[in-house]
């Protein structure tokens, strides 16, 4: 295999495994409560990695350091909580749609929390993804408003700030596993308040072995080797990648993956109305993306230019 496609590759297998996730989410969220589903997507895969890196010497996170972490947790447990929610009456391809407007409101979370900048551009898209909202909400040609679409655009608000906090956290000396480990165990202890209050009945069933059906069981084990491939296989692309922008059109090769999962797997049907919807979130998400990128290329490009042009001049003084 030639060096230049191993990215590729790790992070189609990176988006193959989001994908499925998504599908066993879809799964699991008809037969398990919203907050106990939730509180088991972390703990489970908390535990595999504690089980993982048992072997090394666990790095504690310093105050610094625990402070995005901690961020992390309480972003990726309200996107989940919320995910999971929407996930029990849209459709899988509505929810993950939804869910991958993150990088939409990032420059707004940036702005708000950070004193970043909001570019034209942006301002653009969130329009373009409203606008498509409105159509999936759309019913005869009526607008009617739903609380699903809503849960799931709060889903992916909490996703940008979860995306931007990683950027902090991974600046830290903690390995990606560590990373992961004390982000996925904060993120469980986090929601374990709501399951001791809404799932009392069912942790008590858990003592006895029989909290769930074995196939469940399996399934959330299952998803849990997933998430944890996820982030494994897009960390090793981004170390072999020449630059970001290479793997980022790839990132939404996630939606293709999950539309064919809902072709596959699901009877569920859209009219041509919600469908543009749809297109037009994934149209203003790609646009949003491939411009941010398109801009830092620019930029990168003008101050090469004006450092080559100081050293001319200076030589030829």
């Amino acid at each position: 295999m030639k060096v230049e496609n191993k990215p590729v590759i790790f992070m189609l297998m990176s988006t193959l495994s989001l994908s499925v996730t998504g599908l066993l989410a879809k799964q699991l969220s008809d037969d398990l409560s919203v907050t106990l589903f939730s509180f088991l997507r972390f703990f489970t895969p908390a535990l595999i990695l504690l089980v993982m890196l048992r072997f090394k010497n666990l790095t504690l996170p310093t105050g610094k350091t625990f402070k995005p972490i901690l961020l992390r947790a309480f972003c990726i447990g309200m996107c989940q909580l919320c995910f999971i929610a929407s996930l029990q009456t849209l459709t899988l391809v509505e929810g993950v749609v939804l869910f991958a407007t993150g990088p939409l409101f990032m420059p707004i979370v940036e702005k708000l929390f950070m004193r970043g900048q909001i570019r034209m551009s942006t301002i653009v898209a969130l329009v373009m993804a409203f606008t498509g909202v409105i159509l999936l909400a759309g019913a005869d040609g009526e607008f009617t408003w739903r609380v699903d679409l809503l849960l799931g655009l709060v889903g992916g608000l909490f996703n940008s700030g979860s995306q931007l906090t990683l950027y902090k956290a991974s600046k830290s000396d903690l390995s990606p596993l560590e990373i992961n480990f004390w982000t996925f165990g904060c993120a469980a202890l986090l929601i374990l308040p709501l399951v001791l209050f809404n799932d009392t009945s069912v942790l008590l069933h858990l003592l006895s072995l029989h909290a769930f059906e074995t196939p469940n069981t399996l399934l959330v084990f299952l998803m849990s080797l997933l998430i944890i491939n996820t982030q494994v296989f897009r960390s090793k692309a981004y170390q072999l990648a020449s630059s970001g922008s290479q793997l980022a059109p790839l990132i939404f090769t996630n939606l293709l993956f999950t539309a064919v999962w809902q072709w596959m797997f699901f009877d569920d049907q859209m009219s041509h109305r919600q469908i543009f919807g749809i297109s037009l979130i994934v149209l203003a998400t790609i646009l949003n993306t491939c411009w941010v990128r398109f801009s830092v290329f620019l930029d990168n490009r003008k101050h090469r230019n004006e450092r080559y042009d100081f050293k001319t001049i200076g030589k030829n003084q």
